[in-house]
């Protein structure tokens, strides 16, 4: 006899799990399965947290060595403990999700630990199955959402093993410091990971079959990023078409058409994610995926199959933590209130490298794809106070507003703190901001956000401090 529940959530990655919780504050009666022992998704256990974690380590040792006497800090010696640092970042990812395990038990959430799948939908009710440990548990509700994120692209010809050649996973844990890393795309995961080991000693050569790197985002501010990571010693071959990829014992072969092939330590693999809906029998609900492995939905997250939703990287649009989240409240708000939105051109986007990329809104090319007028204004670094407090200068920041409404369209930061920075843009485009109105915000002195201020000045074409 299945047990019944309000909501059943498939999946407690940062779409889920928020969207298990905000529907339990909604006074509903909610279900959550995840097959891993540890809450959170791949974000949280093997994404974002411990990438980030490792990538403010690396940053601080790559400075002790190399910017810390600028300052006026003299260290006798700067020596890399890796065991230590890889020990702090699985810490800081276990007290994480001990935390999302103690927000269920306060929302009265039921976690079901294994694998779910859909059995059917009958007269309003979805029933699901959770696998573990060859046993089967039945469930069943009135709602279902599919919150099961994503798995790492594939690429024809590389023979993934899982120590030589793999993913993030394993590039957030290699034991020692590879001679030589080759990266496989350069997206924001393998430019972030990347650096990381680049910063503790590795050669990295970046291989990319398009003419460009971090695709998707505004062109400029990527060629300046390229600049500034080759200055920081890695190594870019853009179009380039990787034909396979083999490990050699103690080494790995990477192929590459037109080239001689690239012996190296270790390969990481950074093509791309796509949906994981393996194993949902969605076929048993009459629910298909599109071409590209995605659940279709509605405006409202609705599958088509009464009752049945979908949220995060599993459907159309960007694959990032705090989109699914913002997805999660407004299918479950919708679903219980009747209201529920998410405004995706207010979504920002974050390279955490150093300096950190960031984006919000509409870029360059695509206003100029589009043929819609804009206005556009740009404040380095260079030129503001507190940048040159603290020694990083590089980057600007670069303001889109509509020609004649004055509307913000976009904003695109490379700099120290684009990731924090990029919030009060992300605000502006959602409130429907002109950039006379961040111009006339006040903005403390001396900050970093004053150079967004001094970028909407200069969609005017009035900066104060340039």
């Amino acid at each position: 006899m299945a047990t019944n529940h309000d909501l059943i959530v498939i999946g407690a990655g940062p779409g889920g799990y928020i969207a298990a919780i905000r529907a339990a504050q909604l006074g509903l009666n909610v279900a959550c399965i995840e097959y891993e022992p540890m809450l959170g998704g791949t974000c949280l256990r093997v994404g974002c947290i411990p990438s980030k974690a490792l990538l403010e380590a690396s940053e601080l040792f790559n400075q002790a060595q190399n910017t810390f006497g600028s300052l006026g800090i003299r260290l006798p010696q700067v020596q890399l403990d890796l065991p230590t640092m890889l020990s702090r970042k699985d810490a800081v990812v276990k007290g994480l999700t001990s935390g999302i395990a103690g927000l269920f038990k306060k929302h009265k959430i039921t976690r079901y630990e294994g694998h779910g799948r859909f059995l059917g939908t009958q007269n309003g009710v979805t029933r699901v199955a959770v696998r573990n440990n060859g046993a089967d548990t039945e469930l069943s509700a009135a709602k279902v959402i599919i919150a099961t994120g994503s798995k790492v692209a594939p690429l024809r010809g590389v023979e993934w093993d899982g120590d030589r050649i793999g993913g993030s996973t394993e590039a957030l844990s290699y034991p020692s410091v590879p001679k030589h890393l080759v990266v496989i795309g350069a997206g924001v995961i393998g430019l972030e990971l990347g650096s990381v080991w680049g910063r503790l000693g590795s050669k990295v050569t970046v291989l990319e079959y398009l003419d460009r790197i971090l695709p998707g985002m505004d062109s400029e501010i990527a060629k300046e990023a390229k600049r500034t990571f080759e200055k920081q010693g890695i190594e870019f071959r853009l179009g380039s078409r990787v034909t396979g990829a083999r490990a050699t014992g103690d080494g790995a072969i990477v192929e590459v058409d037109g080239q001689e092939p690239i012996h190296c330590d270790r390969v990481l693999l950074a093509v791309g994610r796509i949906p994981n809906t393996e194993g949902l029998a969605l076929e048993a609900i009459g629910l298909a995926t599109d071409q590209r492995g995605r659940v279709p939905v509605g405006d409202h997250f609705d599958t088509g199959v009464a009752g049945v939703y979908a949220i995060g990287d599993v459907i159309r649009g960007a694959m990032l933590a705090h989109k699914a989240e913002e997805e999660g409240v407004a299918c479950v708000e919708h679903m219980v209130t009747g209201y529920g939105h998410v405004n995706y051109d207010a979504i920002p986007g974050v390279v955490y490298t150093s300096p950190e990329i960031a984006s919000v809104g509409k870029t360059e090319d695509e206003l100029k794809e589009a043929n819609i007028p804009y206005k556009k204004g740009v404040f380095p670094f260079m030129a503001n106070s507190r940048a040159r407090a603290i020694g990083h200068t590089e980057g600007r920041v670069k303001m889109l507003a509509h020609a004649e409404t004055d509307r913000v369209l976009g904003v695109h930061i490379i700099g120290a703190h684009a990731g924090d920075l990029i919030a009060e843009c992300a605000a502006a485009i959602e409130f429907g901001a002109s950039s006379e109105d961040v111009a006339r915000t006040c903005h403390a002195h001396p900050t970093l956000a004053e150079a967004v201020k001094e970028a909407a000045l200069s969609v005017d074409k009035r900066p104060l401090n340039i």
